[in-house]
């Protein structure tokens, strides 16, 4: 995507000095009125931009230093092209098991979802069913400061100034720019509830599979034009505002949320990998995954796996022996992926044998250190 130099206010220039809005720390503010009024100042200032607005409750940082934005299929250090091909076959195959679903149930606009790849990846992105190339932004600011401080446990939340091409149609499309844009409002079915309560968008890079040139081209901190920090609790909404509970950014009662659920487990088949090859891939790529998301918590840095394995040891989360074991296969995991004709399949057997026992100790070790110390 075409990265953007933004205009900013006055106190935003003084608060990143030289640096860009990615590489500074976020802008702390008090209040809603006031984080509302730095974003009305950016908006005016940068016309040429629609500013889009993203929450979450970790400032993720790269390896570098300096937030990161990917979306959830190139997230990951050192990726291999192997891998991602492995993502967006797992995904395609979590969107033909959708498309049975819906229309098995008669779900409200079949033809129309059928027909159209975006419509599919931002549904099975905004249920959490699968990673895909899309990011989830939202044009409310209360929507986005709500995510902030959904899940934060007291901390402080982030809120994420993007600016995208103004959009054309309910799917749009800008090379030049090199975003695209799909508004969830007009095009997801009635029946799916969630998007219409969050006020939902997915943004992406069109046409970017594993042949990019640099990975960082992906990265929506190339659209950032601030972000902010918000403190927890009421008191950042004052008397006359109020965060959205989950059960109106997660409502009950969605159709299209309880047909998705029933995806998870037909995927967790793997029958997009191709041998146990594809396997320890797939199984491995889960274990990373959960492991970054503990390790995000901690140092708020996306690590490489062998760093965040290390990291998790040092705090308790994991015993020596997990430590050891995972490091084993991950050695073993990435020859496969960047040498599979040079691997032994038996070492490979053994190395997926090895990797789902380790996947019942480390679920167990995380939920004991979740849980604290024993009074």
């Amino acid at each position: 995507m075409q990265r953007i130099i933004p205009k900013l206010t006055k106190e935003l220039e003084g608060h990143i000095a030289d640096r860009e809005v990615w590489q500074a720390p976020p802008y702390a503010v008090g209040t809603y009125r006031e984080l509302v009024e730095h974003t009305a100042r950016l908006a005016y200032a940068n016309r040429n931009q629609l500013i889009f607005f993203r929450g979450q409750s970790t400032d993720f940082q790269s390896k570098a230093g300096g937030s990161t934005l990917y979306p959830a299929i190139y997230r990951g250090e050192s990726l291999a092209p192997a891998e991602i091909d492995l993502r967006f076959k797992v995904l395609d195959w979590a969107c033909q098991e959708f498309l049975s679903l819906l229309e098995e149930q008669a779900g409200d606009g079949f033809r129309d979802i059928a027909k159209k790849k975006y419509v599919q990846w931002s549904i099975l992105q905004h249920y959490e069913v699968a990673a895909t190339p899309l990011i989830d932004v939202t044009q409310s600011l209360r929507v986005a400061c709500s995510f902030a401080q959904l899940a934060n446990k007291g901390g402080p939340g982030y809120v994420y100034a993007l600016g995208l091409p103004y959009p054309t149609n309910r799917i749009s499309i800008n090379s030049e720019e090199e975003i695209v844009n799909i508004r969830l409002l007009s095009i997801c079915p009635p029946d799916a509830l969630r998007p219409y309560f969050q006020e939902g968008y997915m943004a992406g890079t069109p046409d970017v599979i594993s042949n990019y040139d640099s990975k960082t081209e992906l990265d929506f901190r190339n659209r950032l034009i601030a972000k902010f920090e918000i403190p927890a609790g009421a008191s950042f909404w004052g008397r006359n505002f109020s965060a959205l509970p989950s059960t109106a950014l997660y409502p009950t009662r969605d159709k299209m949320g309880r047909l998705c659920s029933q995806i998870p487990p037909r995927t967790d088949k793997r029958e997009t990998a191709t041998g146990e090859i594809g396997n320890l891939i797939v199984e491995w790529a889960r274990i990373e995954a959960e492991i970054n998301e503990r390790t995000r918590k901690i140092t708020s840095r996306i690590l490489p796996i062998g760093d965040a394995i290390n990291i998790l040891h040092k705090n308790g989360a994991i015993s020596e022996p997990t430590a050891r074991g995972l490091n084993a296969v991950r050695r073993v995991r990435n020859a496969a992926a960047h040498n599979p004709d040079r691997i032994d399949s038996l070492e490979i057997g053994k190395a997926l044998n090895r990797l789902r026992t380790l996947s019942k100790i480390l679920t167990m070790e995380l939920t004991t250190w979740d849980l604290g110390p024993v009074p």
